[in-house]
């Protein structure tokens, strides 16, 4: 990756549910990798697909504290570092799941509506501050989301996405880039998108 597009990367790792662990990993970049231009708040996870009543109190716990409180560790440690330099962009990746809910979504559904909300809220209370909020929210993409909502069964997993062609994590990556190179006077606030085979998170057309 180094040699194919002539950067340097440097990796971190660390789990974003643990503030602790987050800010001893942020606070120990050396100051140029304290540079942050961009932030991309992209960990986030389902785990399980049943009714509220039978719900595991063990899967919301860890969709509560990857979906949420990851993202206010993370960015509670980049965004003064982007406040000191007057300028950077934190996209959100949130999900058609934050604008509706479905049966068996409950508290998956719960927590991307709480990344929407969070979303605006940066943008409000880092408005003057050079710092653009991008919220972008994918539909169905086939990665491993399915296959950790239903811990583990492939076959499950793969079978969500028969009968259409889903987005790839490929295309999702390429409108961050793409938010990221717009004029510095613009921003994307919200970007809603699906394959062109579902409408939403309801309607889905599978031959």
């Amino acid at each position: 990756m180094e040699k194919q597009f002539q950067v340097e990367i440097k990796t971190l790792c660390f789990d974003v549910r643990n503030n602790s662990e987050v800010e001893q990993s942020i606070n120990s970049l050396e100051l140029d990798w304290k540079k942050i231009d961009v932030l991309v708040n992209n960990a986030g996870l389902a785990s399980g697909f049943d009714h509220i009543d039978s719900g595991n109190v063990d899967d919301w716990d860890k969709m509560i504290d990857t979906n949420l409180k990851g993202l206010l560790y993370v960015s509670k440690c980049v965004i003064p570092l982007m406040i000191a330099r007057e300028e950077g962009h934190i996209i959100n990746i949130g999900s058609t799941a934050g604008k509706e809910v479905y049966e068996r979504g409950n508290v998956y559904c719960a927590t991307k509506h709480a990344v929407d909300a969070i979303t605006k809220g940066m943008r409000i209370d880092l408005l003057g501050r050079g710092i653009k909020v991008t919220q972008i929210s994918p539909g169905a993409a086939e990665t491993e989301f399915s296959e950790v909502r239903f811990h583990g069964d492939k076959a499950r997993a793969k079978a969500a996405y028969n009968g259409y062609e889903p987005m790839t994590a490929e295309d999702v990556a390429s409108l961050i880039y793409y938010s990221t190179t717009l004029p510095p006077n613009l921003c994307i606030n919200d970007l809603v998108v699906t394959s062109i085979s579902q409408a939403n998170s309801f309607y889905t057309n599978r031959t």
